[in-house]
């Protein structure tokens, strides 16, 4: 079972299922997010949809490159989950299946090409309090309690 975060599932509505994956781009102590001026004023771990017929890891790789302009190399299944929202960019009631990957950036190649997104740096424990929604948190704060783990 995966786990859900954010809002419970409303009784009566319709959702489509949306799989999509994400990725946390850690360089040293930092993290590269990405920020979405609307619907929604956010921070969030780059990523979306996976196109039908699309593979997860190249949408990964063209997810990331659309929403901070980062080419990504050596991307690793981390864990996944779920949540129920509306989509307003879409017009619709989605079951999100997120599945999130950890993956180093690589090369810069310009600015997203993405419309109403912007690439951000800032130390990871500091993007904890700013990401948009539980599961990028809860994702991310296990990424870093697991860097922290003695070996």
């Amino acid at each position: 079972m995966i786990r859900r975060y954010g809002e419970a599932v409303k009784p009566g509505q319709s959702y489509r299922r949306r799989p999509g994956v994400y990725a946390i781009l850690l360089r040293g102590d930092d993290i590269l997010l990405t920020h979405q001026a609307e619907p929604d004023d956010e921070f969030q771990l780059p990523g979306g949809g996976i196109d039908p017929g699309e593979n997860p890891l190249p949408a990964l790789h063209r997810e990331v490159m659309e929403e901070t302009g980062w080419h990504i190399t050596g991307a690793q299944r981390f864990g996944a989950f779920r949540r129920f929202c509306y989509m307003p960019d879409y017009g619709f009631w989605a079951e999100k299946l997120c599945t999130v990957y950890v993956a180093r950036p690589t090369l810069r190649m310009g600015p997203p090409g993405e419309p109403g997104h912007s690439a951000h740096w800032m130390p990871a424990y500091e993007a904890l309090g700013l990401l948009g929604n539980a599961g990028d948190r809860a994702m991310l704060a296990q990424v870093l309690m697991r860097r922290q783990a003695p070996r």
